[in-house]
Parts: structure tokens; C-alpha cells; sequence
């Protein structure tokens, strides 16, 4: 293998693997605080971390199977694509009805605060993968880590939303702002979900952007 591409693999690999370990630690935290504080934009927001790891681990597979010389994307590709489309869609319906409910009876969060420091640091670590992964996509040409990129600067949009309403919440004291932004997450959730699985169908397109699996 060539320096350069084995630079490549390694490269790649390490950015997916990252992006695996962060997300499984950000969805710990804001589902835990989420369900704790009552706040569905944070609940919400961590179980699309914990969606966004299977993403992240069918990237990881990839990547070993690029290394390997594979050219046709595989059914465990396919597969981890059909679930993550699937579990987006189901995390769309399920903040969609939650916040209509919370905004019929009411319902107001017992604080955002938690929404405001792991949002903060998400757009921080999400700004940070996006450099590298747009750095070493520049670098090697290679669309997949772009579009890798363009996935993760979707995740970027979505922590600004629940930054925003954690915030507006904190200031106001008024529980619509909260459920705002768990429907706000629930629209970036369907896109990502129609994404995968337009993806799993073979179609050019990942998170707004061309997602090739060669390099």
C-alpha cells in the first residue's frame, strides 16, 4: 500500500472512531440530564447522539473495507444505514408528539442548564471535527471524508438549536421555548433519517452534500 493512502486510512479511521466515542458520551449525558431536568430538546438531542453511533460505526466499517481493497458498499453498510434512518424517524415522531404535549399541557422544563454546557461544548468538538475531517478529505481528495464532514456540521446545526433554546428557556422561564427546540431537533432528525436511507439505496447524497465511498 502507498504512503499516502495508508496515511489516508489511518487518518480516516482515527476521525470515525472519535466521532463514535464523543457521540457515545455525549448521548449518555444529555439523555441522563435530559429525563433528570424534564427537558425534551436535551432528551431528544442525546438519543440522536446515540443514533448518530451507528452512522458512525457503518463509516468506521467502510473505512476498513476501503483499506481492504473493497469497492462495493456491503450489506452490514446497508444495514447500519436502514437502522439509522429508521431510528431518526422514529426520534422524530417521538419528539414531535412528546413537544406538542408538553406545549398543549403546559409543561415547563426544571432547568436548561445543562442544555447550554453540553451544547457549547458540542459546537466546539463538532467545529473541531469538522476542520480535521474537511482537512484531511482537502488533502487526500477525498469526497467520502467530505461528506463525512458535511454529517458532522448537520450535528453542529443541531447543537446551535439546542443552545438556543436551552438559553431562550433559561432567560424567559417560558416551557414553549424548550418544546421549540425539540421540534426543531425532530426537523434535522428527518432529514438525517431520509439521508441514510437514500444512501442505503445507493443515491449520491449524505447530509446535504456527495457522499462517495472511494476516495
Amino acid at each position: 500500500m502507498q504512503p499516502e493512502r495508508a496515511s489516508f486510512y489511518k487518518w480516516a479511521a482515527a476521525l470515525a472512531l472519535i466521532t463514535i466515542v464523543y457521540n457515545l458520551a455525549e448521548g449518555a449525558i444529555s439523555v441522563f440530564f435530559g429525563a433528570k431536568d424534564g427537558t425534551v430538546s436535551l432528551f431528544g438531542f442525546g438519543v440522536d447522539s446515540f443514533v448518530e453511533v451507528i452512522s458512525g460505526i457503518g463509516i468506521w466499517h467502510m473505512v476498513l473495507r476501503m483499506r481492504q481493497n473493497g469497492q462495493n458498499e456491503d450489506r452490514f453498510e446497508k444495514t447500519a444505514l436502514k437502522i439509522t434512518g429508521g431510528g431518526f424517524y422514529i426520534l422524530t415522531l417521538g419528539l414531535i408528539v412528546t413537544s406538542l404535549l408538553d406545549i398543549y399541557k403546559g409543561y415547563k422544563p426544571s432547568t436548561t442548564f445543562w442544555g447550554i454546557i453540553v451544547s457549547s461544548f458540542s459546537i466546539l468538538a463538532m467545529w473541531l471535527l469538522i476542520h480535521y475531517k474537511v482537512k484531511a478529505g482537502r488533502r487526500f481528495n477525498s469526497r467520502a471524508l467530505l461528506a463525512d464532514a458535511a454529517c458532522s456540521r448537520t450535528c453542529l446545526y443541531l447543537s446551535i438549536v439546542l443552545l438556543v433554546a436551552s438559553v431562550g428557556y433559561e432567560l424567559t422561564g417560558v416551557g414553549l421555548i424548550d418544546s421549540l427546540g425539540a421540534l426543531g431537533i425532530a426537523a434535522f432528525s428527518f432529514r438525517e433519517g431520509r439521508e441514510a436511507f437514500e444512501k442505503a439505496k445507493g443515491k449520491p447524497c449524505c447530509c446535504g452534500g456527495v457522499c462517495d465511498p472511494g476516495t
